[in-house]
Order: structure tokens, then sequence, then C-alpha cells
């Protein structure tokens, strides 16, 4: 097992997790790949999962503001429920 600790500036807590060498390694690379750092990689995953939790005025706010689009027609019983 390898630890890894990430740190931010202030105000941000530090995370301590456990990762095998070789998949910390990978995300590196992969990381790499998209010229950033594995911090900050991260830091952009745990924003996007911290997200995924939204809030019924947030859904209410979206079909709110898609209320404009129209498909032209109504759709029928077995269209709505395809596959």
């Amino acid at each position: 097992m390898f630890f890894a600790i990430l740190s931010y500036s202030m105000f941000v807590r530090k995370i301590i997790f456990r990762a095998e060498q070789s998949t910390i390694e990978r995300a590196r690379e992969v990381a790499r790949s998209e010229g950033k750092a594995l911090e900050d990689a991260f830091r952009e995953w745990l924003d996007w999962y911290a997200s995924r939790n939204v809030t019924r005025e947030e859904i209410e706010a979206l079909y709110r503001s898609l209320k404009h689009v129209d498909a032209g027609r109504k759709f029928s019983r077995d269209e709505m429920n395809e596959r």
C-alpha cells in the first residue's frame, strides 16, 4: 500500500487516502497527458463528485430554463418509453 497526501492552500483540508502504487502512477500519467498535476485532477473529480447532490430548486430552475424547448410534436407513449 502507498499513502498519498493531498494538500491545498488556506481554508482547505487535507485528504489522506490509500491506493496501490501502480494505480497512483497510472493516474499521474493520465493527469500528465491532460496537462495537469494529479492533485488538480483529483480536486476536479472531488468537485464533480460533490456536485452530484442537486437540490429540488436547482432541478426546477433547470426545467424553467428549458421551457422554451419544443420538439414540434407530441410523442406517443411507445416513443416516450423507447430505450
